[in-house]
C-alpha cells in the first residue's frame, strides 16, 4: 500500500509518446487536433458554411503559398489541394505581428536565443483559405521545463 505505482503494467510503460500516432517533441506542446476534428465535423454536418471556415487572412494565404511547408494532408474542406504548414514565432524583440519562419534553420537559430518565445503552426489551404491552428510550443532557452 505504501508502494507507489510507476505507470508500468505488465512490462508496458504508459507515457504520452506511447500513444499510437502521437509524437510529443517537447514539454509544453499543445496539439489542436481535437478542435480541428470538431470543426470539420460541424462543417460536414452542414452546421457551418464554407465561408465561415474558409476565412484565412490574405497575408496568411500569401505566406502559405510563398514560404509554407507542403504536406500530404488533403484540405478537409475543399478537398482540392493539400494543406500547407505556416509557422510564426512570437516573443520579445520580435515584431508584434510575429515572425514567419521560412526554414527549419531559422527556427533552430531562434531556439538558441535566451528569450522565451512561442511558436504557432497553422494549417492553411492555399485554394479555399481554410486555416486552423495545428499546434503551439515553446521555443528558446527561456522556455519553462
Amino acid at each position: 500500500m505504501g508502494r507507489q505505482r510507476t505507470g508500468i503494467l505488465s512490462g508496458q510503460m504508459f507515457r504520452p509518446d506511447a500513444i499510437r500516432g502521437l509524437a510529443v517533441s517537447q514539454p509544453g506542446t499543445v496539439d489542436y487536433r481535437l478542435a480541428r476534428q470538431a470543426l470539420v465535423s460541424e462543417f460536414r454536418k452542414k452546421r457551418l458554411a464554407q465561408h465561415e471556415v474558409c476565412d484565412a487572412h490574405p497575408e496568411l494565404v500569401r505566406a502559405a503559398r510563398q514560404c509554407g511547408e507542403p504536406t500530404s494532408i488533403e484540405c478537409p474542406i475543399c478537398e482540392a489541394a493539400n494543406v500547407v504548414l505556416v509557422s510564426y514565432v512570437f516573443g520579445p524583440r520580435l515584431p508584434a505581428f510575429g515572425r514567419c519562419i521560412t526554414s527549419k534553420d531559422e527556427l533552430a537559430k531562434l531556439s538558441r536565443r535566451s528569450d522565451q518565445l512561442a511558436c504557432y503552426v497553422v494549417e492553411v489551404c492555399p485554394e479555399c483559405s481554410w486555416n486552423h491552428l495545428a499546434r503551439a510550443f515553446p521555443v528558446g532557452r527561456g522556455r519553462r521545463s
